[in-house]
């Protein structure tokens, strides 16, 4: 089974996908990072692919995006280390980044590549959802070439009725609520137009799962995003954290300040 089903069948709440960019801090902390978010509580790690143009990322993205960049980190060094990885870990594992990416890599090769080395889901903000119908869909999902691939596509508080719905058929992973028309970055608080939004979609009745992200850096934040959806999405402040410290300890207090327990260690 995906785990990202698995996941979604054995939790329905309170669900922490954390962000990282691979190659941040440095080239080879991927693996550290990903057994530590596991270790200290995470449920679901989606791992950014560094690129020179993101189009939705804030500051604090795009600048480990750069750093990651002139650490050397390719998409080739970035699956060798998820394959390490999964030597040790079965936790779900996200890769996030831009269809310009998949292109310059080769779409079959890409997505084989992600399913060979247990990549379980897929987020492509810049992949229209008529072009991945027409064009990707079987692709990703293939049993007959050992894909098993699942795809999040993102709505917005702009995002009208008909969209979402669409939105939702086609998402395989989950349904990516962006909290606000921004770019990410770390906010103190969710307001209540944000919450209107989340209540709204509420309403649709939606089947995928929903996890909300943009702004969400506190338990607090993180504990009202969970009210509306079956969890949440943390990028830009645990990105922040990283830079301050040793990776056990700097990503064991972050889960747990995020989650409102005392630390482990």
């Amino acid at each position: 089974m995906n785990r990202l089903d698995r996941l979604f069948q054995q939790k329905q709440k309170d669900i922490l996908n954390i962000y990282f960019t691979a190659g941040y801090p440095n080239l080879e902390d991927t693996e550290p990072i990903i057994l530590q978010l596991e270790k200290s509580g995470a449920d679901l790690i989606e791992i950014g692919m560094p690129y020179s143009d993101p189009l939705a990322d804030g500051p604090t993205i795009q600048e480990s995006g750069q750093v990651a960049l002139k650490n050397g980190m390719t998409l080739d060094i970035l699956f060798r280390q998820i394959s390490d990885v999964r030597k040790k870990s079965d936790i779900p594992l996200v890769l996030m980044g831009y269809f310009n990416q998949v292109m310059q890599y080769g779409e079959a090769r890409f997505f084989d590549k992600c399913a060979e080395v247990g990549i379980d889901g897929l987020i492509l903000p810049d992949l229209p959802m008529d072009v991945y119908e027409q064009d990707y869909q079987r692709m990703i999902s293939d049993p007959d070439n050992n894909r098993d691939l699942r795809i999040s596509f993102l709505i917005t508080p702009q995002t009208s009725e008909e969209r979402i719905r669409k939105t939702d058929e086609l998402s395989t992973g989950f349904v990516y609520m962006v909290s606000r028309a921004a770019i990410t970055g770390a906010k103190s608080d969710i307001e209540q137009q944000q919450i209107d939004y989340f209540n709204r979609v509420n309403d649709m009745k939606l089947q995928s799962p929903r996890l909300i992200g943009f702004g969400i850096s506190s338990h607090d934040t993180f504990s009202t995003a969970c009210q509306y959806a079956n969890g949440a999405i943390i990028g830009s402040a645990f990105i922040k954290a990283l830079a301050k410290g040793e990776i056990k300890d700097t990503v064991d207090e972050f889960v747990n300040m995020i989650l409102g327990n005392v630390p482990t260690n």
